[in-house]
């Protein structure tokens, strides 16, 4: 079930993934078995060593993370516990590792922008009770949201313009980019690629 989830021809097997599988998965497994699935097309050139950050400001609560979460293809359990306490639903206060290859999307995209600024997130994890109540409000919210298994968040870059971000994020071709100009935001995971604009 690991190799078929994160290799990255298993799009559909990802999809599949129930949620209480996830769990059972536990950080330290999943940490433990992934390495970078992004195609050479994505990814920036890296060392074995090199080193990858991400700096980022939860735009509810005002929490933030920043700092090196992945040395060459070993992701840091560490940082990944304070990065999914950041990215947590804050409607529940509930907790669910994120995908590190959405957090690898992320990085690059932002290195690619050149900002120094760093991203403000309106959406990481979204449990399933919340999803449902903003399917409820919205078309747009999708019944079976990447969200809800940690595989999509919700950006912007304060000094770019969202046209300019999901320009940059179309141009990885490395996941779902969804372009939302009226909120501001775009949206990116870890799907097969396809874009949209709501």
């Amino acid at each position: 079930m690991r190799q078929g989830f994160f290799s990255e021809t298993a799009t559909n097997e990802r999809l599949a993934l129930q949620r209480r599988d996830f769990l059972k998965l536990g950080m330290g497994g999943l940490i433990g078995a992934m390495m970078p699935v992004l195609s050479m097309k994505s990814a920036i050139a890296a060392g074995s060593n090199s080193t990858w950050k991400l700096s980022f400001r939860n735009a509810h609560t005002g929490e933030s993370f920043s700092g090196v979460y992945r040395v060459g293809d070993k992701y840091l359990p560490e940082a990944f516990e304070r990065l999914n306490y950041v990215m947590r639903d804050f409607r529940t206060g509930e907790v669910f590792p994120m995908d590190p290859h959405v957090v690898d999307i992320l990085s690059i995209i932002h290195k690619k922008s050149g900002s120094n600024e760093p991203y403000q997130v309106l959406s990481g994890y979204r449990s399933p009770k919340t999803n449902a109540m903003l399917g409820k409000k919205s078309t747009a919210v999708a019944s079976n949201s990447f969200h809800m298994y940690g595989q999509a968040v919700d950006i912007r870059i304060p000094d770019f313009s969202v046209k300019r971000v999901r320009n940059i994020a179309k141009s990885l071709e490395a996941g779902g980019v969804g372009y939302y100009p009226r909120s501001s935001f775009v949206h990116v995971d870890t799907g097969a690629y396809r874009t949209w604009v709501s």
